[in-house]
């Protein structure tokens, strides 16, 4: 036997931590970039006539679409090159092309540019998954997740904020154009400081202490068959997949068309309804990330697998009341504290479903499994979601005018039942289908 050598580079606490961090300002410009059209779509709307039903073509299908299918694609190659690479690529791509929406004419132009900011983003997330896994051992895996995924309520907070004030201050366009070259420009500190470590570096057998693991023979990448010959025999992988999309189809719906529904039925303008947004993402988003996979990590150790998808499910059951309650006070305080509530259980998902779905496949298949995951929440969740709010919103107008929005929004929340129904399912068989 031999004693332990000094930690390398990859092992330092310090260097993981840095890495972790900076994964996560990749992704949180991921989301300023996907849901500042959110906050700016008023200005937008206001400028060029779009309807609702536009509105939710650009937030919803012209992302999502090629978002969504070339993720797979993407993830596959991030099984095989290195996975940081792609990720620094893709952070230039999809933050140039939020520069160009800020040069739109018309809507045919703006929906070519938010279709490029998702073939941009398709190779963020499922790549930083991957990464995630193979610096932190597994019981640490769900917090670290879920700490990357902070990206979510920081990047949609900061996209309100700036964007709101930014547009307030000069215009729309202005705000994609400053916010997209920011992110562009942060693209080469990723690619020259974050080093890709060996695929599954924690998932070896355990060794007692003060010894040195033998180095397990490198696993060739498996292809796309390979992976969904796997996931095709593991029921929870759909179950998770599904109820997570059924979740983001309100999730992302509500967090499109919240500032506008702000705007039209409690008369916040400009500044206001920024501050305001990016208050609601941030500490409702942010504590809610972190209870989700703090809760998991805990009651999910041993045998008790079921917590990661229970977890979640617990969360959607509550969030529903509470945002029907905070959308029919009057009392702009009150409202706020009360929403902060319903958006951190509606996001407590993100880091126990996504260290499930880590566990369902070895780890030289992760990428593309994250990918296949992503491909079935973002397609349902993103493409339908947003558009789906818009266009119930417009059927709706005739009839209950500037407060059809709201009757949309109460018509969304049913996706959080569904969400949480097939959550409770999938926890019977995710057992069985774990792998360590």
């Amino acid at each position: 036997m031999t004693t332990a050598a000094a930690p390398t580079p990859l092992e330092r606490p310090a260097y993981r931590v840095y890495v972790l961090g900076l994964l996560t300002v990749v992704y949180t410009f991921n989301f300023i970039d996907r849901q500042v059209l959110a906050i700016l779509a008023p200005y937008i709307q206001a400028e060029m006539n779009f309807t609702d039903s536009q509105l939710g073509l650009l937030g919803g299908p012209a992302f999502a679409v090629v978002y969504s299918t070339l993720a797979l694609p993407i993830a596959w190659l991030a099984d095989r090159i290195s996975r940081t690479s792609i990720i620094a690529t893709s952070l230039a791509v999809w933050s140039g092309f939020t520069a160009l929406c800020g040069l739109a004419t018309g809507f045919t132009f703006l929906f070519g540019a938010r279709m490029g900011v998702g073939v941009g983003e398709a190779g963020g997330v499922a790549p930083s998954y991957s990464l995630v896994a193979d610096y932190f051992p597994k019981a640490q895996r769900a917090r670290a997740l879920a700490v990357y995924s902070f990206g979510v309520s920081i990047g949609t907070a900061l996209g309100y904020l700036f964007g709101g004030l930014l547009a307030a201050a000069i215009d729309w366009r202005a705000a994609f154009i400053v916010l997209g070259l920011a992110g562009v420009l942060l693209a080469p500190i990723v690619k020259l400081t974050i080093k890709d470590p060996e695929r599954g570096r924690f998932d070896r057998e355990p060794v007692p202490e003060g010894v040195i693991a033998t180095p397990a023979p490198a696993q060739k990448a498996a292809s796309f068959g390979e992976v969904w010959a796997i996931l095709l025999k593991k029921p929870s992988f759909w179950f998770l997949g599904f109820g997570a999309a059924c979740s983001s189809v309100y999730g992302y719906g509500a967090a499109f068309w919240l500032p506008s529904f702000f705007q039209r039925s409690m008369g916040m303008e400009g500044a206001e309804r920024a501050w305001y947004m990016a208050g609601i993402a941030f500490f409702g988003g942010t504590i809610g990330i972190w209870l989700g996979g703090w809760l998991a990590d805990k009651l999910g150790r041993g045998v008790k697998r079921s917590a990661y998808p229970l977890v979640p499910a617990v969360g959607f059951i509550i969030a529903v009341p509470l945002f029907f309650l905070a959308m029919n006070v009057e009392d702009k305080r009150t409202a706020f504290l009360l929403f902060l509530i319903p958006q951190a259980l509606s996001l407590a998902w993100l880091g126990p479903l996504i260290t499930a779905v880590q566990h369902l496949v070895p780890s030289h298949m992760r990428s593309t499994a994250s990918a296949s995951f992503l491909l079935i929440n973002n397609l349902v969740g993103i493409g339908l979601g947003i558009y789906l709010l818009g266009a119930v919103s417009e059927y709706l107008t005739p009839r209950f005018g500037e407060e059809a929005l709201r009757y949309s929004l109460y018509v969304g929340q049913w996706f959080y039942g569904l969400a949480a129904i097939l959550l409770f399912i999938s926890a019977r068989s995710l057992r069985r289908d774990w792998v360590d």
